[in-house]
């Protein structure tokens, strides 16, 4: 009678409440109620719920918090077919408009002509939803919400991405501020300068989220590129020499 996401919403309620951590089937019985006043528009009634069991596996707490802003509508993620030309994805940026990105996940994809985004957007009404994919589809950019999709939540939103042919790719790790407006400063001093190969973001309710970036800049460039990256006044460094970029992300022909 109630979705996974309302679960985990429920948890999450539980533990900001009462600092306690129920188990999936203990926050069962809250979902439930809540689910169960909204069917028959209760108000004013004392609602009694039994909490089960708090038997949680502290490994299962990351889907819970993965989970938990969907089931409260605080977060929903969707895919975005993007043009593989420079400065597509700060026309992006300015179509998402003051919606809040909580994720973004892309990879440059060397044989394609189009670039698939997953991203997911946090506090939002269904109005300012559809409104966002509304503007999506009028500039010619397909646009799929995946909030409902158990699959695309728990599986493939990591699968974005993989090895790639990139040339003259430098790999960054930038430290966002968090406030409004830190996205739109970055892609003004870069893009459409350079294109921008690779970029996933994940909010991290701190004073500043670590950003992996790629972005294609020729030798002759580097000194324009540093000069703009120090302006920015956003801690950086270079990934180049990291292992895991080599074995995971970059094409060994290369």
């Amino acid at each position: 009678m109630v979705s996974r996401d309302a679960i985990c919403a429920s948890i999450k309620d539980m533990f900001e409440e009462e600092r306690n951590i129920l188990e999936p089937a203990g926050a069962l019985s809250l979902a439930g109620a809540e689910a169960y006043c909204k069917y028959y528009g209760l108000k004013g009634e004392t609602v009694v719920a039994i909490a089960s069991g708090a038997n949680m596996n502290f490994d299962r707490l990351r889907i819970v918090t993965e989970l938990a802003d969907v089931g409260r509508k605080r977060e929903a993620v969707l895919a975005t077919f993007l043009p593989e030309e420079q400065g597509s994805f700060k026309k992006f940026a300015e179509l998402v408009g003051r919606m809040n990105i909580t994720e973004f996940k892309y990879r440059y994809d060397s044989n394609g002509k189009e670039a698939l985004v997953l991203y997911s957007v946090g506090i939002y009404t269904d109005h300012e939803l559809r409104a966002m994919v509304e503007r999506m589809e009028s500039s010619k950019l397909k646009t799929v919400n995946l909030t409902d999709n158990d699959l695309a939540k728990d599986h493939l939103r990591y699968f974005i991405g993989g090895r790639s042919e990139v040339k003259d790719e430098l790999v960054y790790r930038f430290v966002f501020p968090e406030r409004p407006g830190t996205l739109m400063k970055f892609l003004d001093a870069l893009s459409p300068r350079w294109n921008i190969s690779l970029f996933h973001y994940r909010a991290q309710g701190e004073t500043g989220a670590n950003v992996l970036v790629g972005i294609q800049v020729p030798p002759e460039d580097l000194n324009e590129f540093t000069s703009r990256a120090d302006s920015l006044g956003y801690e950086y460094m270079s990934e180049m020499n990291n292992e895991i970029y080599n074995l995971l992300l970059r094409n060994p022909k290369v």
